[in-house]
C-alpha cells in the first residue's frame, strides 16, 4: 500500500467511542479554564498586582489551556475518567486556599456571602461563554485534525464510518452549532431592518471566504494527491462548502419565519428528514450510491454524504439560532443566570432521554449522514458544554468578588457587587481594569480571528502530513510536533491581536 492508502485506511472504518466518554471529556476545558482563573486570582492575592506581562500570559494561556487538552486526547486518554476529577480536586484546593487568605468579608457567614452573590449585577451586554465556547470548540478542532493522523490520538475518537459517537463527529456538529450562536440574526442584525433581497444579497456575499476556502482546499488536496476520507463528505464536497451552504440556507428561512420559531423550524426539519431517510430509499443511496455498490459516478453519487447531510447540519445551526437568542435575552443578576442554567440543565436531560429512544427505536448516530439522533446529540452536547462554561464564569466571578481588585480575562464583568454599606458599594470591580487584561489573553487572540485559526490549523496540519510519517511516529516526537503546532498557530493570533488585526475580509 502507498502512504497515501495507508493513511486513508488508518482513518476509516472506525465505530467511535461511548456517550458517556464524550460527555465526560466535554468538562476539561472548563475544568482547565477554571484552573487559569483561580490560579490568577490566587498571584494577584498573594503578590497584590495582575499578571500584566504579555510574554507570561501567553505561556500561562498555552500551559494550562491548551497543552493539557493536547494531552488529554493522547497519552492521557486511557485515564480520562480519572482526569475530571482530579482537576476539579486542584481547582477546590486553590480556590480553598483563596477563601482562607481573602481580606475582604471576613467574618461574614458564607451564607450570607452567597446571597450577596446571587444579587451581583454583570455586565448584561457580554456574554464570555458564548465566546468560550467558540474558541474551545476551534481548538479542539485544530488539535484533532491533525492529532488523528498519529497513533498516538486513539482511534475511538476518530470520525466514525456510518454509524456511532466519535470526538470529531461532535466536533463538526459544535462547529456548525457555534457559528450560528453569533450569527446576524442572533446578533439582531437580521432582515427587519432593511428590504429582504438586500438582505439576502449581502448574506450571499458574505459567504465567499468559505466557499473561496473550500474550492482552495480541493484543489490542493487533489493537486497533491493528499489523503482523504471519501465517506466523510464526498469527493468534492468539503466543510467549508458545508459551512457556506448552511448559512446561506438558514439566513434565506430566517427571512420567511420569525426567527424567535427556530426551535420549530430545526425540529421539523430534523424529524422530516429522519422520516424521509427511513420511508424511502434515501438512507441506502446515501451509504450505497444509487446502483448499491458505492458507485461514485456523477456529481450527485460523488457528494452524496456532504449534500445530504447538509439537512441535518441545517436543523443544527437553527436550533443554535434559538439557543442564542435565548442566551442573549438580557439578565442583570446573578440570580438570572442560576434560572437560565437550570432551564439548560432540564433541556440537556430532555434531549439525551429523546436521543436513548431515537437510539433504540429509530436510528443509531450517524454523522454521515446528519440524521436525527446527530442532531439531538450534537445540541445536547453543546448545550452542556455551554453550561459547565457558565458555571465555571460564575464561580470565577464568585471568587472575584472576594478579593477586591483582582482580575479574570474573559470572564463576566462585574459591575456592581451587592453589598448593603456605601462602602462596599465603593469597593466594585471596575469594567475598565478588567478590559485592560483582554490583549495579554490567549482566548480573546483567537477568537478575533477565529476563521483565519481554523485555516491556518488546516495548512499546518497539511504541511506536517506531507513532511512526516504521522503513522509510525514515536510517542515524544508526537506530543512535541502537536505541541510545536498548536503554540506556533497560537502565537500567530496572539501576535496579530496584540497589534490590533483582525483578518477579516468580508
Amino acid at each position: 500500500m502507498s502512504q497515501k492508502q495507508l493513511k486513508e485506511a488508518f482513518i476509516s472504518n472506525l465505530n467511535g467511542t461511548t456517550l458517556l466518554e464524550i460527555s465526560l471529556g466535554l468538562s476539561l476545558a472548563p475544568l482547565y479554564l477554571l484552573c487559569r482563573g483561580l490560579l490568577l486570582i490566587l498571584y494577584y492575592l498573594r503578590y497584590g498586582k495582575l499578571l500584566s506581562s504579555r510574554k507570561c500570559g501567553l505561556l500561562l494561556d498555552f500551559v494550562v489551556l491548551i497543552s493539557p487538552l493536547l494531552f488529554s486526547c493522547t497519552v492521557l486518554s486511557p485515564v480520562i475518567f480519572f482526569i475530571p476529577p482530579v482537576i476539579a480536586a486542584f481547582c477546590a484546593g486553590i480556590f480553598s486556599k483563596i477563601y482562607s487568605q481573602r481580606k475582604r468579608d471576613i467574618g461574614v457567614s458564607f451564607r450570607q456571602i452567597v446571597n450577596d452573590f446571587q444579587k451581583t449585577y454583570l455586565d448584561p451586554e457580554y456574554v464570555p461563554s458564548i465566546t468560550l465556547f467558540r474558541v474551545f470548540v476551534n481548538v479542539l478542532t485544530s488539535i484533532s485534525i491533525l492529532a488523528v493522523d498519529f497513533p498516538q490520538y486513539p482511534r475511538r475518537y476518530a470520525k466514525t464510518e456510518t454509524y456511532g459517537t466519535g470526538v470529531m463527529d461532535l466536533g463538526v456538529g459544535a462547529f456548525i452549532f457555534g457559528n450560528a450562536l453569533v450569527c446576524p440574526e442572533v446578533r439582531q442584525k437580521s432582515c427587519a431592518t432593511q428590504p429582504k433581497f438586500s438582505y439576502l444579497t449581502r448574506q450571499f456575499f458574505s459567504i465567499w471566504p468559505l466557499i473561496f476556502l473550500g474550492v482552495g482546499r480541493l484543489f490542493s488536496v487533489k493537486s497533491i494527491e493528499y489523503h482523504e476520507h471519501i465517506s466523510e463528505y464526498g469527493v468534492h464536497w468539503n466543510f467549508f462548502f458545508t459551512l457556506a451552504f448552511v448559512r446561506l440556507a438558514a439566513s434565506l428561512i430566517l427571512t420567511i419565519f420569525p426567527k424567535n420559531k427556530s426551535w420549530i423550524v430545526a425540529m421539523n426539519l430534523a424529524v422530516f428528514y429522519q422520516l424521509i431517510l427511513n420511508a424511502t430509499s434515501l438512507k441506502m443511496f446515501v451509504l450505497h450510491g444509487s446502483n448499491g455498490k458505492d458507485t461514485r459516478v456523477g456529481f450527485l453519487n460523488a457528494n452524496r454524504e456532504g449534500l445530504v447531510s447538509l439537512f441535518g447540519y441545517l436543523a443544527i445551526y437553527m436550533a443554535s439560532v434559538q439557543v442564542g437568542l435565548y442566551l442573549l435575552k438580557r439578565r442583570n443578576f446573578v440570580k438570572d443566570w442560576i434560572k437560565a442554567i437550570c432551564f439548560l440543565i432540564l433541556m440537556v436531560l430532555v434531549l439525551f432521554v429523546f436521543l436513548h429512544l431515537l437510539q433504540v427505536h429509530v436510528d443509531p448516530v450517524s454523522r454521515r449522514m446528519a440524521n436525527l439522533s446527530y442532531c439531538v446529540w450534537v445540541v445536547a452536547n453543546c448545550l452542556t458544554l455551554f453550561i459547565c462554561f457558565v458555571v465555571v464564569d460564575l464561580v470565577l466571578v464568585f471568587t472575584k468578588l472576594l478579593v477586591n481588585g483582582s482580575s479574570v480575562p474573559c470572564c463576566w464583568n462585574v459591575i456592581q457587587p451587592a453589598h448593603s454599606s456605601k462602602k462596599r458599594d465603593a469597593e466594585a470591580v471596575p469594567v475598565k481594569r478588567e478590559s485592560k487584561l483582554l490583549h495579554v489573553c490567549l482566548i480573546s487572540a483567537i477568537d478575533k480571528n477565529q476563521l483565519l485559526f481554523f485555516l491556518l490549523a488546516n495548512i499546518m496540519t497539511g504541511i506536517v502530513n506531507i513532511m512526516i510519517d504521522t503513522i509510525h511516529s514515536k510517542t515524544s516526537f508526537t506530543l512535541c510536533v502537536l505541541h510545536l503546532y498548536m503554540f506556533f498557530n497560537c502565537l500567530i493570533m496572539y501576535i496579530l491581536h496584540a497589534r490590533n488585526i483582525v483578518l477579516k475580509f468580508w
